[in-house]
């Protein structure tokens, strides 16, 4: 399936933002060397941490795929996705 770079730049937001989700919960619950976590703060976690992992999947084989068909390098696609994502105030037009 064909990305635009929109596409790109929200898949990688959606990976953002369930990554910060995970750092959340870690902040949360503690380092699980320290204290314990509960079996339901253990399946929160490891819930949330699957969903970072496959929409960081999604999004690094649609860039690559990207790349591909407009025929350009994948490094520089990533780049520019992340840096639309992450500081829309840097790119033109943001």
């Amino acid at each position: 399936m064909a990305h635009t770079f929109e596409d790109l730049v929200q898949m990688q937001r959606a990976a953002d933002e369930a990554h910060t989700a995970v750092g959340q919960l870690q902040d949360q619950y503690g380092p699980p060397t320290r204290t314990a976590w509960t079996d339901e703060q253990q399946t929160s976690w490891a819930t949330a941490w699957r969903a970072w992992r496959d929409l960081a999947d999604d999004v690094q084989a649609a860039v690559t795929e990207h790349a591909k068909e407009q025929g350009t390098l994948r490094h520089q696609v990533e780049a520019d996705v992340k840096k639309a994502a992450r500081h829309p105030e840097l790119v033109a037009g943001g």
